[in-house]
């Protein structure tokens, strides 16, 4: 495997842990990090894809952005319209006061890239 989607797969995978780790924390569970984590695992997977079918693409973060992309390749990218439109606005939303995460809200971030990331993976003819 090109050695640039390994590098975007190893990135991905460490927000995976991440947003896992902060959504089962007991003590200060940083809901927001679980949140912003999901989204960030998102977009490394779709640049992982796209790097991965030799798609170039510009530095851009935007999830519906990066799908359009992977959908001119495999319609099935379309599937998960909602989650990357839920997980689009975990990139910046709680970066700002007034704003924050909750339990549900952070369950339901790991769950919509739960099933993307088993998708994308399949993809990338990785083992879950």
């Amino acid at each position: 495997m090109n050695p640039i989607v390994e590098e975007w797969i190893k990135k991905a995978e460490g927000d995976w842990q991440t947003a896992n780790r902060e959504l089962r924390a007991r003590k200060k569970p940083n809901y927001e990090a679980a949140c912003f984590h999901c989204q960030q695992c998102a977009e490394k997977y779709l640049k992982a894809y796209l790097q991965f079918q030799k798609k170039r693409f510009k530095k851009i973060h935007n999830l519906i952005d990066l799908m359009k992309l992977c959908s001119a390749i495999d319609a099935a990218f379309e599937f998960h319209y909602d989650a990357f439109s839920l997980l689009n606005q975990y990139a910046v939303d709680f970066r700002y006061p007034g704003e924050e995460a909750d339990k549900e809200q952070a369950k339901r971030a790991v769950r919509s890239l739960k099933v993307f990331r088993k998708f994308v993976r399949t993809f990338l003819k990785l083992n879950d």
